[in-house]
């Protein structure tokens, strides 16, 4: 049995539920061919379309073979939108820039890496592709990896923070009628409203994520219907009682009359590089690139927000001058200041009356620094952005090579 096939199973007993009808005092279910729970047993209704989603995700994942008519190793990132901008942006500034060269085509590479084709696909389609095998990394949003791949163990997630995409999957309630005074996850599952005749009613997109949330969370009596868009306006239509979606600043839940409650952010996401685990075993040049793209990446996210300040200050000794320097608490750098001395000519010789301080501090505290190195002595300060932080071996591959089991 698939990995995927099995997480889904892990939710049963599950039943479609029937496409959103008008409002009623009762929700009504459509009966069911199987066998009729016993006394106790939870009930939940998936929604129809996380169920086509996983028919599509489950199909080819049964330990399908890597295609071997191919060498190149290819990397899926959005098609379009501000998803898509961000990935080819974040690649720019590490100096992988996507070239196109028929904006029709979905096809693209990346000049430094000659091995890798760039495929520009919907973000569901590249979990889906690289659970089939069809790619071997992508860049996608991690609530899209968590609710398309269904928790598959082929999945290896590379890079969890690539700092742009952020946002979360949140449950949300109206703020009035019997909502008013429910203000925690724990209030919400122990209403008695919710019985087997009248459950819980859910719209979301995300029917798997959601629905496994919800049963670890002890809810008995849920109801989930299918949404794709203006999820807020269905507590409002009468048609679902709560609702489960992606939440950035909550504007949007507040001038439509929700609020989240305490316990129910049921995940954060960002954007990840994410890659089959059967490429980066079998297919050649995977782990190679994927290494050289998480080189790249952490050193750019980790000078990002970061910049060099150097400064001159009077000194008898690089010893005298750091210990002034380590005394500042925004002076101590990455692992500490980088003093070297300032050879000057004095009456025909050369001397030494000045150290040149070298420190990395973020961005935001830039001013702060500066009057940390005036109170100590400093003069002359210079500021430079950074572009690049490359530290010793990133604990990020060690940790891939460990869940590869290498």
């Amino acid at each position: 049995m698939s990995a995927m096939l099995a997480a889904w199973l892990d939710l049963a007993p599950f039943l479609l539920s029937p496409s959103p009808s008008p409002p009623s005092s009762t929700l009504r279910v459509r009966p069911s061919s199987s066998p009729a729970p016993t006394a106790g047993t939870t009930r939940f209704y998936a929604p129809r379309a996380a169920a086509a989603a996983t028919a599509v995700s489950i199909k080819p994942t049964a330990a399908t073979p890597l295609s071997a008519d191919r060498t190149a190793v290819r990397l899926g990132i959005a098609s379009k939108g501000r998803m898509s901008d961000l990935t080819r942006d974040l690649l720019k500034s590490c100096q992988l820039t996507v070239i196109q060269s028929n904006p029709r085509q979905y096809i693209a590479d990346i000049p430094q890496m000659p091995n890798l084709e760039v495929w520009l696909q919907r973000p569901t389609d590249i979990v889906r592709k690289l659970c089939s095998g069809d790619l071997d990394l992508g860049i996608v949003g991690y609530d899209i990896i968590s609710e398309i791949g269904l928790g598959n163990d082929d999945l290896v997630i590379i890079h969890d923070a690539l700092d742009f995409g952020h946002c979360r999957l949140s449950l949300a309630v109206p703020k009035e009628g019997i909502f008013q005074n429910i203000n925690t996850l724990e209030e919400l599952v122990n209403m008695p409203q919710w019985t087997e005749e009248r459950p819980m009613r859910v719209v979301t997109g995300f029917g798997y994520v959601g629905a496994k949330f919800l049963k670890e969370k002890g809810f008995k009596h849920v109801s989930f219907l299918s949404g794709d868009g203006a999820l807020e306006s269905y507590p409002a239509m009468g048609m679902a009682d709560v609702i489960v979606d992606l939440v950035s600043s909550g504007t949007t839940l507040r001038e439509n009359n929700l609020k989240e409650i305490e316990g129910g952010v049921i995940l954060e996401s960002q954007a990840a590089l994410v890659a089959s685990r059967k490429s980066l075993n079998i297919r050649e040049g995977a782990l190679e690139i994927s290494h050289e793209m998480l080189e790249r990446l952490e050193a750019h996210l980790t000078a990002s927000g970061k910049i060099m300040v150097t400064a001159n200050m009077r000194g008898n000794s690089a010893e005298e001058v750091a210990e002034r320097v380590l005394k500042q608490p925004s002076l101590c750098g990455l692992q500490g200041p980088t003093i070297s001395p300032v050879y000057c000519s004095l009456d025909g010789n050369v001397a030494v009356d000045y150290y040149a301080i070298n420190i990395v501090v973020p961005q935001k505290s830039l001013y702060k620094s500066i009057q940390q190195l005036r109170s100590i002595g400093g003069s002359g300060v210079l500021v430079s952005k950074l572009t690049y932080i490359f530290n010793e071996e990133t604990p990020r591959w060690r940790q891939l090579l460990s869940e590869l089991g290498m």
